[in-house]
């Protein structure tokens, strides 16, 4: 008879792991309701006046007031948390939607190098974000740009403003496209196992009925790997979301998302601690509310698409 009672050391082990998964997020918490000074010092701890400042001085551009400890709102929190939103969001569609049907191609369509682009997906995902920096940036600030002696051109600096030439650089099109080409390979790669576990027989069935391949693919087979979308979909959206390196290169004043807000806030003199700390709060919320709305989807797809084949 296996015994019931678990090792004795796997309560404290527990508790262990939990403390190092909880204790940075309620420190850093804890930290954003601090002034500078109680941070620095490390001699309040958890029990301080609590102040509200660092997050008035994080949304300042979108409060509908003006705080009384700021002259001039210097932190455009608002604006750049619109654009991770936008830039996270259709970055993460586009990528789900173009990966699955990638992935659905390769699986169930037989032509010549199928292994080979099954494999090469893969392999490009290896492929080092930084490495892509310096020829990404010279193709999106030259190659691919509309001249500004175009009719084209001037219409749209008519519309939208602008000197010189429109080019992919400093646009939210330009960030999105280089986070779908870097996220597509590894949602290719995951969808295809998920698609391998639908059964053949049922999309045989819906094309005897009538069903063409877009019908089967859209109609039987997205429902049946709802948890693989979803699980591609909390890797995608993290990624975009968190994303630094690229976007620093691509994104100008209007296009920056909320990493470099909170990269460029810290300055060889002047390193607002709690400002930080409120900013690392309000930037960790849209992720963990994508992951506990996918997750839910996870959950219900195991449940109510399963298929025992």
């Amino acid at each position: 008879m296996l015994d019931k009672h678990p090792n004795p050391a796997f309560y404290p082990l527990l508790a262990a792991l939990i403390f190092m998964a909880v204790g940075p997020i309620v420190l850093m918490l804890a930290n954003s309701f601090k002034l500078d000074v109680d941070i620095i010092s490390g001699t309040s701890g958890l029990i301080f006046l609590p102040t509200i400042q660092n997050y008035e001085t994080a949304l300042c551009d979108i409060l509908w007031y003006k705080p009384d400890h700021l002259d001039f709102c210097q932190l455009k929190f608002g604006g750049s948390f619109i654009n991770s939103i936008i830039i996270a969001l259709i970055s993460t569609v586009l990528t789900l939607v173009l990966g699955a049907m990638a992935a659905y191609a390769l699986v169930r369509f037989r032509f010549l190098g199928r292994d080979t682009a099954s494999l090469t997906t893969l392999l490009v995902r290896m492929v080092p974000p930084a490495v892509l920096l310096v020829p990404v940036f010279g193709l999106w600030n030259n190659d691919f740009c509309i001249g500004k002696n175009t009719s084209f051109g001037e219409f749209l600096r008519n519309i939208f403003g602008g000197r010189g030439d429109v080019c992919l650089e400093g646009t939210h099109s330009g960030i999105i496209l280089i986070y779908v080409a870097m996220n597509l390979p590894f949602v290719i790669w995951i969808l295809q196992s998920f698609i391998l576990q639908v059964p053949r027989s049922l999309e045989e069935a819906a094309k005897v009925d009538g069903a063409g391949t877009f019908q089967v693919f859209f109609k039987i087979v997205l429902p049946l790997i709802q948890p693989g979308i979803a699980a591609a979909a909390i890797f995608t959206f993290r990624i975009a979301w968190n994303e630094y390196l690229l976007a620093s290169a691509l994104a100008d004043r209007d296009t920056k998302t909320v990493p470099i807000l909170l990269v460029n806030n810290v300055s060889e003199f002047n390193i607002e601690w709690g400002v930080i700390m409120a900013t690392g709060m309000l930037l960790a919320i849209p992720p963990i509310i994508f992951t506990l709305f996918a997750s839910r989807q996870i959950i219900t797809g195991m449940t109510a698409g399963a298929v025992k084949g």
